[in-house]
């Protein structure tokens, strides 16, 4: 015999009860907190600690004075000729070595598109790559110390067997020309590191496909893999302009005296009571790069989802 259900019976009672309780245990499950989530308070620690605590000081000195009150005295001290000369400064030497460093660090990347990715040679640049990219510091100076100071080894080679001085016209390397090229040592294995894996993705078929339809390996560039490798590119420039702005220590190292970039110019104001007749500049200098460096990360996330849409 067939049993109807009586109207107004509630359609929910029809429901095998296994069901209904396997989906309030998934939503059970679902509202309980994973212990993955603990594996991001070191890196939330970090953040805080090393982000948004200096990030909080720098606007709090900025904005204020030691005794708390609001104030536009700091900020106004970075329109002062010599602080605006020292972020040019700053700015002219991270893009230069920005743009020499994406440059020649893309031809390294070129060269090992056409190699073994497994490859031991491969493997060895990808290495080194790692290392000297986080090769900086006191440890860089004094290896450009000991090559081309003074008395460094290469300056000395040359000055007895060819009778060339390159300090004759003074010394620049403890200068802000100095740190050209300590910068760019560093630029062109992060380079090599962020531009490599989109080289790498460009699909075998495209090539093919501009073969078939009658193009050169010319063409194929022109046409296909500078236009797609564009956005990659610029994102990486971008990081590289953002890491040569932010350094610190290879600069403190080798520049011991002035404050040719911005960084130096904070530890002037740092370890001097007054600068320019101001207190607090430090806060303002670090604000001003705070926003600099913001304005480029941005523009750089912006660039890199861009490029991520072909690489997905």
């Amino acid at each position: 015999m067939t049993t109807l259900s009586a109207p107004g019976t509630d359609a929910a009672a029809s429901v095998p009860a296994t069901s209904a309780g396997s989906s309030h245990s998934a939503r059970t499950r679902r509202s309980t907190p994973s212990p993955a989530w603990l594996g991001l308070v070191p890196f939330a620690a970090y953040v805080v600690l090393f982000l948004a605590v200096p990030t909080v000081l720098a606007i709090g000195s900025g904005f204020f004075t030691e005794d708390g009150s609001f104030t536009w005295t700091n900020i106004s001290a970075l329109g002062d000729p010599v602080v605006l000369n020292t972020f040019a400064n700053s700015a002219g030497l991270s893009l230069g070595t920005a743009v020499v460093g994406a440059v020649v660090g893309a031809l390294v990347c070129y060269a090992l598109l056409g190699m073994n990715p497994e490859g031991a040679v491969r493997a060895s640049v990808d290495a080194a790559a790692g290392v000297f990219a986080q090769f900086g510091g006191v440890m860089l100076a004094f290896a450009f110390i000991a090559t081309i100071g003074i008395q460094g080894i290469i300056t000395v080679f040359l000055k007895d067997t060819f009778g060339l001085n390159i300090f004759e016209n003074g010394t620049w390397l403890y200068e802000l020309p100095g740190l050209i090229l300590p910068y760019i040592y560093f630029q062109i294995p992060l380079m090599v590191i962020t531009f490599m894996p989109a080289l790498a993705a460009l699909k075998p078929q495209w090539a093919e496909a501009n073969l078939t339809l009658g193009g050169t390996r010319a063409s194929f560039w022109l046409r296909i893999g500078i236009p797609v490798l564009a956005p990659s590119f610029l994102a990486s420039l971008l990081l590289l302009f953002a890491n040569a702005f932010s350094s610190y220590a290879t600069a403190a190292a080798l520049a011991s005296q002035g404050a040719q970039i911005v960084p130096l110019q904070i530890r002037t104001a740092l370890t001097s009571e007054t600068v320019l007749g101001r207190e607090n500049l430090a806060g303002a200098l670090a604000l001003g790069m705070i926003v600099i460096v913001g304005v480029v990360m941005a523009l750089y996330s912006l660039v890199q989802r861009r490029a991520a849409r072909w690489q997905s």
